[in-house]
């Protein structure tokens, strides 16, 4: 879940920053405007990240996922996000 609430801060500050209004972020994003309400809240039923992923390249960004190999002292690895 802290992937999804990490991807949803930043389509929220993009939003903000571009001064859009909930719904036409929801029009640009392809969402209704309730959902896009709920996932900025922090409800993300029903949205997935590769829904969150399509709306960030929406908005502008690229995205890029690197899959690597964890550390040998680790049995398992872990899925992390980083903004540039």
């Amino acid at each position: 879940m802290l992937v999804k609430a990490q991807l949803a801060t930043k389509i929220g500050e993009i939003i903000k920053r571009r001064k859009l209004t909930q719904i036409q972020a929801a029009e640009l994003l392809g969402i209704p405007q309730p959902k896009l309400s709920n996932m900025l809240r922090g409800q993300f039923r029903g949205i997935s990240e590769t829904k969150m992923i399509d709306c960030l390249t929406r908005l502008g960004r690229n995205v890029e996922i690197v899959v690597k190999a964890a550390p040998r002292s680790k049995a398992a690895g872990r899925v992390s996000v980083v903004f540039a």
